[in-house]
Parts: structure tokens; sequence; C-alpha cells
């Protein structure tokens, strides 16, 4: 009867240091986990506290014209608003969802508000991709896309994703806590 003998491979270490690389990873994720959630939360309060100071200005006013008035979900508004108000509204809006988010430092209650809030505000700027004019090149057809309001829109896929995980990760906050 013969016997196979086997051997179980060494971890791999780092050079010259006899120390596991997963140690050192796990010893890095102690540190960036935390960091990258703070800097999601402060990017995104950032991005709305800039997005929306903005939307006070008539320049970004006029910018929103040609999203609102074709959207089957907005275009009601400019028989309530003036295009102004309608741009400050919505700048209020953007202010307080920024508050929110920044408020996790508070209390991730804020922050559940305030990612819902927000995901909700892209799902609706993501509509736009379907009522805006202007959003597919026709010469080259789907899925080609101009810049604006093509791509311009387009980052709403990512901004709605780290609002779903900031309310996501604020409500798991909330229900811990």
């Amino acid at each position: 009867m013969s016997r196979i003998i086997t051997q179980t491979p060494e971890p791999f270490l780092l050079p010259g240091t006899g120390v596991r690389w997963h140690d050192h990873a796990e010893r890095l994720l102690t540190y960036a986990e935390p960091v990258s959630r703070v800097g999601l939360y402060v990017s995104l309060a950032i991005i709305y506290a800039w997005f929306g100071g903005m939307k006070f200005t008539d320049y970004e006013a006029q910018g929103l014209v040609p999203l609102v008035e074709n959207s089957p979900l907005l275009s009601w508004f400019y028989a309530l608003f003036s295009v102004r108000g309608f741009a400050a509204f919505l700048g209020f809006l953007e202010l307080s969802i920024g508050l929110l988010i920044a408020l996790r430092l508070a209390s991730p209650v804020f922050s559940v508000a305030g990612g819902f809030l927000s995901a909700g505000l892209f799902v609706t700027t993501l509509s736009f991709m379907f009522s805006t004019p202007g959003v597919v090149v026709p010469e080259l057809g789907v899925p080609a896309i101009s810049v604006a309001p093509g791509q311009f829109l387009l980052k709403d896929i990512g901004l709605f994703a780290a609002s779903f995980w900031v309310f996501v990760d604020s409500l798991k906050a909330a229900i811990r806590k």
C-alpha cells in the first residue's frame, strides 16, 4: 500500500519579514475602511453643497430647462414655479440632502434619510436619459451618447450607487445602535 504525502504550502510571506501578506492587508483594512467610508460621505456632501449652491444662479437655472421641460416626472413644476423658482427649490433640496448626509457624524438616522432622498433624486435625473432630446447621437445610434446631456447624466449611475450605499450603511448603523 502506498502513501501519498501532501505538504501544506507555506503562506505567502513578505520578503525578509516572516509576516504573512494577509496580516498586512488586514491591518491596512482596519484603517482604510473607515477612511473610505468618511471619504464617501464627505464627497457626496461636497457634491450636494456645490450643485445645490449653483442652483441659485441664473446660469444653472437655465441649464436645467431642457432636462426639466422634457421630463414627464418634473415638467409640471414649471406650471407652479418660474425657472428660477424651481431651480431655487431644487437648490434648497440638494443643500438639505447634503446636510443630512454630512450629519452622519451626529446620528446615522440623518444619513439614512439623506441617502434615501439622494438615491431617489438620482433615479429621477437618470430618467432624463430617456426623455431629454440629444442624449443619443443619432448618426451613431444607441449606445453612443452625447457629451451633454448624455455623458453628463450617465455619471448619475455612480452617484446613485454611492447614495444607495450611504442609505444602506447608515440604516445598518442605525439598526445596530
